[in-house]
């Protein structure tokens, strides 16, 4: 993880306890994808399988750690979203993997990636193994949003303490990485991290997201869509919703002195639009188009006075 300096503090604190035999039997990680969340769940999961742990985590030559490596370690499970949802039938079939024989002879390991996704029937079906889990089982649940979790499935996980890294590191860290002529970072809330930035920053997504910001800002002041908003496909249109959220933020700083109330009701504009992109990731054939529209008449019956 020394790609990834934030990170090796919380695989240290789990090492450390896998090494004093004092860790848990379920940890949610509740970090964003964009932070490394993956690589830290599938790097605590290697420590777990390891032979021979060491203070910095999985030794990475045993048996175990090469057969994470190869994605063939019979112990080590993995479930992710079936479409937009994770659906009660993986749940009971990880569960039922679970209960059976170690094939390594050390422990079983679990991983549910994007857990706010389970859906009611899958979060019930977890909760019987999460109460009684087995000897030397191990699950960890990840999520981009701990608060869409239910409430019962997060008070039966430990969790590991994650140090947000500072804006100054994460700057520097990006410039490590590629070389960009002006600061990055203002779309780092809409990436959801550094990692997905850098992501951004090698392919076209990033000169969308300035488009998108461009072309909110116009619709804002002129109170209809403008066409770089019209020709936006499924995939895009999260990251659209995300950059308008924060051109309100944005406006909220640069007119902290404006009427109070017209702040106020800008604060809870912004959220509905966090609010409508969480919907729309599991809600199929929406009209993306008259959401957008509705947002723009939304925004001007807000300031106009």
């Amino acid at each position: 993880m020394s790609d990834i300096p934030w990170l090796s503090p919380v695989i240290d604190q789990f090492t450390q306890q896998v090494m004093a035999g004092a860790n848990g039997h379920a940890y949610l990680i509740g970090m964003h994808q964009g932070y490394g969340a993956w690589s830290l769940t599938l790097a605590l999961a290697k420590t777990a399988l390891c032979l021979s742990p060491t203070p910095d985590g999985a030794c990475g030559h045993c048996k175990a750690c090469l057969l994470v490596a190869a994605d063939s370690h019979p112990d080590l499970y993995s479930v992710e979203a079936d479409g937009n949802q994770i659906k009660v039938d993986q749940i009971r079939t990880l569960c039922s993997s679970l209960t059976s024989t170690a094939q390594q002879g050390g422990r079983r390991v679990a991983i549910i990636k994007s857990s706010e996704k389970l859906n009611t029937a899958a979060a019930n079906a977890l909760l019987k193994t999460l109460e009684e889990p087995g000897r030397d089982t191990l699950i960890f649940l990840q999520t981009d949003t701990p608060s869409r979790l239910m409430a019962t499935i997060s008070s039966r996980c430990q969790r590991l303490h994650f140090q947000l890294p500072s804006p100054d590191t994460l700057r520097h860290w990006i410039a490590a990485q590629i070389t960009c002529d002006h600061d990055v970072t203002w779309c780092l809330p809409a990436m959801g991290g550094p990692i997905e930035l850098l992501s951004a920053l090698q392919s076209e997504r990033y000169q969308q997201l300035l488009m998108y910001r461009k072309g909110w800002i116009q619709s804002l002041s002129s109170g209809h869509l403008c066409a770089s908003l019209t020709n936006i496909d499924e995939k895009q249109v999260s990251d659209a919703l995300k950059v308008l959220y924060l051109v309100l933020r944005y406006k909220l700083v640069k007119q902290k002195n404006a009427d109070a109330l017209v702040n106020v009701k800008l604060v809870t504009f912004a959220g509905q639009v966090m609010e409508t992109y969480h919907r729309l990731n599991t809600m199929p054939n929406v009209n993306v188009m008259a959401v957008f529209q509705a947002f723009i008449l939304e925004y001007e019956s807000l300031t106009t006075r």
